[in-house]
């Protein structure tokens, strides 16, 4: 027998800013999400705008499955310009103890600044 429980959003928060990453192959942090309090979904978007001619980053996504090791989910790489500069990240429903992140490395060219914005919904029961 199956028991469905009707869910709702219980908290929401946007993680909105720009990252610069510090230096040339260093890999930095977009986003990071913790342990929450129930299950939850994340999403969003980076602008690889100002990738420029000579410029390339890599964008990695990792979850932690077991709550403490990130494992990687995806690997991508550009190279500027980039003709569709939005990079969408599409939802994923983690359990609470799960951790999401996303980090980018610029590998070659001027280092860049990318803007960013997330959405976490954490869930709850009616």
């Amino acid at each position: 027998m199956v028991i469905q429980i009707p869910v709702i959003i219980s908290t929401k928060t946007r993680y909105v800013s720009s990252v610069t990453p510090s230096a040339l192959n260093s890999e930095t942090t977009v986003v990071e999400i913790t342990a929450q309090s129930d299950d939850y979904i994340v999403e969003g978007y980076i602008d690889l705008g100002n990738l420029a001619s000579g410029d390339s980053v890599v964008i990695k996504e990792y979850i932690a499955v077991d709550g403490t090791n990130y494992r990687t989910y995806a690997t991508v790489s550009y190279s500027g310009p980039v003709s569709d500069p939005i990079i969408r990240f599409h939802s994923k429903q983690l359990a609470n103890s799960m951790k999401y992140k996303v980090t980018i490395t610029q590998t070659a060219g001027t280092l860049r600044s990318f803007p960013y914005g997330f959405v976490l919904e954490v869930m709850g029961s009616v």
